[in-house]
């Protein structure tokens, strides 16, 4: 698993509002910043508390840029997006990892076979300083809403 002072990993497999967007988190968060790791778009803890937490966060803007991350299309990832945004604009960028080998990277996937068909991302949150872990928050049953809340990770 991921570990303190670890690097992001160096992949471009992850998209932004379409397939072609690719966006590699490597390059984009050599500052500060927050990735936020969910089992599934559109799944009512994800929608309901984990992601609105962070949205609705007095302390979001100081945490750096903060990127949600999903084992999920592009398309998906940026509908489920604009529909918990409502015009918030909170800064938060909605990532899909269609292949899950960025979250395999981490080794943060776990075998979701039974209820989403495939592998998906454990719930987790990353603090990154200067492009480094510094902070790690997993939840240890890799899908409650616990120790990775915004409460918990940015005070």
């Amino acid at each position: 698993m991921v570990k303190v002072g670890d690097g992001i990993p160096d992949l471009n497999v992850l998209t932004e509002d379409s397939p072609g967007n690719k966006v590699n988190l490597a390059e984009q968060l050599k500052g500060n910043g927050i990735i936020v790791g969910v089992p599934a778009a559109f799944s009512p803890s994800c929608s309901n508390s984990h992601v609105p937490g962070y949205i609705n966060h007095k302390g979001l803007k100081a945490a750096g840029d903060v990127f949600v991350v999903s084992v999920n299309d592009a398309f998906v990832m940026k509908a489920w997006g604009d529909s918990l945004e409502q015009g918030s604009n909170s800064g938060i960028r909605y990532l899909a990892d269609p292949s899950a080998k960025f979250t395999e990277a981490l080794d943060l996937a776990f075998d979701a076979s039974a209820i989403f068909g495939g592998p998906r991302s454990k719930r987790y949150a990353l603090v990154v300083e200067g492009g480094k872990v510094k902070e790690i928050h997993v939840e240890p049953d890799n899908t409650g809403v616990n120790v990775s809340t915004a409460e918990k990770v940015l005070g």
